[in-house]
């Protein structure tokens, strides 16, 4: 399946089995699914048909010419850009089936369930711990920044299961399902007044062994992949030219003459440039997906990524002036996703402080991109062949 006709000739086969105006929108996502439209790029059965990632342009600007709903992907981007690949990679027929369908259909949001308040930045120290019970693990623990954990129905977890060897051989990888008995989720409320983030206590959760993802004691490896993904999906994502928060600043200076000065025309004129610059390597980045996995390339990514958005947001307040001070609503809110675009330039400043910490912190994606993109030498561990148990905290 690589031809781009055959893919056009069963997405109108889609669209004429089920109009998109008579159709209810769940209704139809499941038939995109089934058909193998979703991501064409997954196996047949899993919402692909085995083709090329480049041809999923195809089967999208036919759907999006006849008005067919999207799975709104902001709001379950979590399953999208992290959980699925890692599923698809380890995770057993039976667990590919029973998650993979409703986690694109949007039927069931995820969170991710890695950091800690003692353990973000260098995770493979996290102490949340995983104690096998016959057929069953037993964990308790507490994970911090979890977006989205108050909508979600499913995490990936990564918990200690073995603490008598160093840090990183003893972890394994779970599915914990958010609605069973000791899982509490509390709001961690941001600088922007909402709380989009959570801690999430876990207490005697009883988890399956058949929702493990991989072998026991290799949730570091199976976490790579995971983490990976992640940082592609945030400092990835297709933008149009002149999208996201470079639009916003563009718009203004375009619409408000009376607020341009010679410095600020100078800035935007930069900053314009390096967005498109990102955009473009986005762009090739994602054609480097089509032969596989992503691989460090998207920590650079990621971390342009932040940069970027902070001294967009930092010209649009000063662009302002008085008004770049104002602030919206600082109610507190749990919303189901983040929108840069939808708010103020006061939220896109404060909110945009974070993107240096979430999805890998900036200082961690500068030691990878040093040393697994640009071979330098690695940093000196004292840590590597210490048992966990034995660690200084």
């Amino acid at each position: 399946m690589t031809d781009a006709a055959e893919l056009r000739r069963r997405t109108r086969a889609l669209l004429d089995a089920h109009p998109p105006a008579a159709t209810d929108r769940r209704d139809f996502l499941r038939a995109r699914f089934d058909a193998g439209l979703a991501w064409v790029h997954y196996p047949q059965g899993l919402g692909g048909l085995g083709a090329p990632r480049s041809l999923q342009a195809v089967v999208d600007a036919e759907l999006a010419a006849a008005g067919a709903p999207d799975n709104d992907p902001r709001r379950i981007g979590i399953g999208l850009g992290m959980a699925a690949p890692t599923i698809l990679q380890y995770g057993t027929d039976e667990q590919r089936r029973r998650l993979l369908r409703p986690l694109w259909t949007g039927e069931e949001v995820w969170c991710q369930l890695f950091s800690e308040p003692g353990a973000g930045s260098d995770l493979a120290a996290l102490g949340t711990r995983a104690v096998r019970e016959g057929e069953d693990w037993i964990v308790n623990g507490q994970k911090v920044w979890t977006s989205s954990a108050h909508l979600a129905r499913w995490a990936i977890l990564i918990a200690r299961t073995d603490p008598d060897v160093p840090k990183h051989r003893g972890i394994t990888y779970f599915v914990c399902d958010m609605t069973d008995p000791g899982v509490e989720v509390r709001p961690l409320r941001q600088i922007t007044g909402e709380a989009e983030f959570n801690e999430v206590f876990l207490t005697d959760v009883r988890i399956p062994d058949s929702r493990r993802l991989g072998a026991i004691g290799d949730g570091w490896r199976v976490a790579q992949t995971t983490l990976n993904n992640e940082r592609v999906a945030i400092g990835g994502t297709p933008v149009p030219r002149e999208g996201g928060m470079i639009g916003k600043v563009a718009a203004t200076w375009r619409e408000r003459p009376e607020l341009r000065t010679h410095d600020l025309h100078q800035r935007l004129l930069g900053l314009w440039v390096e967005a498109e610059v990102a955009r473009l390597t986005g762009v090739r980045l994602r054609q480097q997906l089509a032969a596989g996995q992503p691989g460090p390339e998207g920590a650079g990514m990621k971390l342009g990524f932040a940069l970027l958005n902070q001294e967009i947001s930092g010209l649009e307040v000063e662009l302002l002036g008085e008004e770049g001070l104002l602030y919206d609503d600082w109610t507190l809110r749990r919303p189901e996703l983040v929108d840069f675009t939808g708010r103020d330039a006061g939220y896109r400043y404060l909110r945009s402080k974070g993107n240096s910490i979430e999805g890998g912190t900036s200082e961690v994606l500068l030691n990878i991109v040093a040393e697994r993109v640009l071979g330098l030498p690695a940093e000196p561990r004292t840590d590597k062949d210490v048992a966990w148990k034995d660690l200084a905290r």
